[in-house]
């Protein structure tokens, strides 16, 4: 799927209220036998907001990767039960209207929790996060680790990924989704304006050679 309109995306981030990334089993029953929870705490669209809200305090002048946030998570609702491949769905969904620098930043989410897992193991993890490194590849090596760190996205991926992890709060007021359809409107038409000839840089975009 490639969204193509503004108002596409904001049905689809819409959708997620009440949707969740363990699509399997209604949330009222998902917990171990031992009665920890195995989902994240709050559905696909508090969480969106959650991370976005989260991203704008902290690079308020930075709306793609605040766009980003709000999206990365789009592919548990494109392909339930994804989750090795939830970041490549989004990313390739929301590319044509939002622009490279997003899809990148949505791609390299899942990668930044496995860099993540090796730069920083005791960092705390959501129980249904925890399971799902194992599926998404685990820690990086330090082979994959270098790779990872020589991407130009890589620290802003590393930013997305600290307020995906932190943006899983039950009852935080994080505004409503129509408070982000003039940023998203804004990097749209920003990417349509650009076009071919711009290429993303991490922090913004530059022209194209020649």
């Amino acid at each position: 799927m490639e969204l193509r309109s503004v108002e596409e995306l904001m049905d689809l981030l819409h959708a997620c209220r009440g949707a969740w990334d363990t699509p399997d089993l209604p949330h009222s029953r998902l917990r171990s036998s031992g009665g920890t929870p195995i989902a994240d705490p709050v559905d696909l669209h508090d969480h969106a907001l959650q991370t976005a809200a989260l991203l704008r305090r902290g690079h308020p002048a930075d709306k793609e990767l605040q766009v980003a946030g709000l999206v990365h998570d789009i592919g548990h609702l494109l392909r339930p039960g994804d989750d090795a491949g939830h970041a490549d769905h989004a990313a390739d969904a929301v590319r044509p209207l939002l622009g490279e620098r997003v899809s990148h930043l949505v791609r390299l989410h899942v990668p930044a929790k496995r860099y993540l897992a090796t730069t920083s193991p005791g960092r705390g993890l959501s129980a249904q996060s925890s399971l799902a490194l194992t599926v998404q590849g685990g820690a990086m090596t330090p082979r994959e680790a270098a790779a990872f760190e020589r991407d130009p996205f890589a620290e802003d991926a590393v930013t997305l990924r600290q307020a995906d992890d932190a943006g899983k709060v039950v009852g935080l007021d994080a505004g409503v989704l129509e408070d982000w359809r003039t940023v998203l409107e804004l990097v749209a038409a920003r990417h349509s304006r650009q076009g071919a000839g711009y290429r993303p840089t991490a922090r913004g975009r530059q022209p194209a050679d020649g």
